[in-house]
């Protein structure tokens, strides 16, 4: 949702590591593949640090399927698709269990696990034996042994959820079973969520150097910040066919009918609210909501209130939209139809190796970057998320099986790596207008945070963004040709 070498950080990050290895399923049979991995700031501020009282089960965490099928014969993708789609309900249903039998957890000490988490392994399992036969139908190979060992799940505590995170704080406090996760909703954010960002050190390092050889020039694309409301809770980059596929909600801007039945053929002919009516590409992210006790219009919905999803949903100020050249290449025309995904929503549970989320303040933007908590700005400051997507593409797939391996992001010196070619690097920048939340003896008051699915607990990290270019009008060639050449076009 193989790379060998370091990515080059964003202009945003700070480093790079190696993630851990993923299982490849397919036509060649059982392989291994490296992700390129972003490693994220902890602050040194020493702030908001609160002490769990107990070890409260706090979220359900399961091997993450779809990241490990990298090889699925193109055949059985969407049959492997709706089932992976069944996997991500299974969890979110599992958790609103889990969520919703505090009491019962505190009386028996094996309730989670016998009423919860192992009928939960039997589901998945009967799902991962059907996308066994779904590849095996069409003639690929599959290690049943090693899918299988990706059904069971674990439970995480409320320390785990922090500590894994890679910021070193413990839980929100709470003692108890029957006790919320944080949260209007009771599945976060938490006081250890939030950092007053003038406490944080410098943490942003600088650009990779230019050579003679790079692509300096911009393109802006003017496409608004869904004033209109454009939303919905599918994805039909890793969902296709599926109504509310990602369990969250999305803001829609650029093209203006994109659901989990979009198609080539219907993204090509629909409207944009793009300025440039070439650019029909669908730029989507999850809505960002505030947790004052208000509530929105999806508080009975699927995606909102029924998972976890509550507060009122920020609309962003503004909303930049920039394509960037490589510092030490000329740039490829990106494919018609390329989808990418830039981050991973489900960091909570996998852990940070693909997150690529950003959360700053204006007027720190240039010193500091989070990662794994949110941004409490000064006053007259506002709230800040940025993306730069993978900006390496394989020169032949539009999508991979995960939809990660047929893109990847430059190494620490900005150079594309195994035969990827660099292609304009989509950036964007959304700030909203955001009270500042409070802490106050261990809680939060007023908190935001993005939506994501319910047993992530909107979490910082699980920011992520999505991209599926369609251009008319020789559009890719006029951004292509505008950044090689070194000039600031819109």
């Amino acid at each position: 949702m193989g790379r060998n070498n370091r990515k080059r950080r964003t202009p945003l990050a700070t480093k790079a590591i190696a993630a851990s290895a993923a299982l490849a399923l397919g036509g060649g049979g059982l392989i291994w593949a490296n992700f390129y991995a972003s490693a994220h700031e902890s602050n040194n501020s020493g702030q908001n640090q609160t002490k769990a009282a107990a070890a409260t089960v706090a979220t359900i965490a399961c091997p993450d399927v779809g990241q490990k099928l990298t090889n699925v014969p193109a055949k059985a993708q969407q049959g492997v698709a709706t089932e992976l789609a069944n996997l991500d309900k299974q969890i979110t249903e599992a958790y609103a269990r889990l969520a919703s039998t505090r009491q019962a957890q505190t009386q028996d000490a094996s309730f989670v696990q016998n009423a919860i988490v192992g009928p939960l392994k039997e589901k998945r399992a009967a799902t991962l034996d059907r996308i066994r036969i779904d590849i095996q139908r069409v003639g690929g190979q599959v290690d049943a042994a090693g899918l299988q060992a990706l059904a069971a799940c674990t439970t995480m505590t409320t320390n785990q959820t922090t500590a894994g995170q890679g910021n070193g704080q413990a839980g929100n406090g709470q003692a108890g079973g029957a006790q919320n996760i944080g949260g209007q909703a009771g599945n976060g954010p938490v006081a250890a969520d939030f950092v007053d960002i003038t406490k944080v050190q410098p943490n942003v390092a600088a650009k990779p150097r230019a050579n003679g050889n790079g692509s300096k020039g911009t393109f802006v694309t003017r496409c608004g910040v869904n004033a209109n409301k454009n939303h919905n809770t599918d994805n039909v980059i890793v969902a296709p066919g599926v109504t509310n596929g990602a369990h969250h909600l999305h803001d829609y801007v650029g093209n203006q009918k994109v659901n989990a039945f979009a198609t080539n053929d219907s993204l090509i002919k629909d409207q944009t609210s793009c300025q440039n009516q070439g650019d029909l590409s669908a730029y989507y992210w999850p809505v960002v909501r505030i947790q004052d006790g208000t509530q929105d219009f999806d508080q009975n919905a699927d995606g909102g209130g029924k998972e976890g999803n509550v507060g009122k949903i920020l609309t962003p100020v503004q909303a930049q939209i920039k394509y960037v050249g490589s510092p030490t290449s000329k740039v490829t025309a990106m494919p018609q139809f390329l989808r990418i995904i830039t981050g991973d929503a489900k960091t909570t549970t996998n852990g940070l190796a693909n997150a690529n989320a950003h959360w700053s303040c204006t007027g720190f933007e240039n010193k500091v970057q989070l990662t794994t908590q949110y941004p409490i700005c000064p006053q007259g400051s506002n709230v800040v998320r940025t993306f730069a997507f993978q900006s390496c593409w394989d020169g032949k797939n539009i999508d991979s099986a995960n939809h990660r391996t047929h893109v990847a992001f430059a190494d620490a010196n900005g150079n594309c790596q195994n035969g990827f070619k660099a292609i304009p690097q989509l950036t964007m920048r959304l700030v909203y207008k955001i009270n500042p939340p409070v802490l106050q003896n261990g809680q939060v008051k007023n908190a935001y945070a993005v939506d994501g699915f319910p047993d992530q607990l909107h979490k910082a990290a699980t920011d992520h963004d999505d991209f599926i270019a369609v251009f008319k009008n020789n559009l890719a060639n006029t951004i292509a040709n505008c950044i090689n050449q070194g000039r600031q076009c819109q």
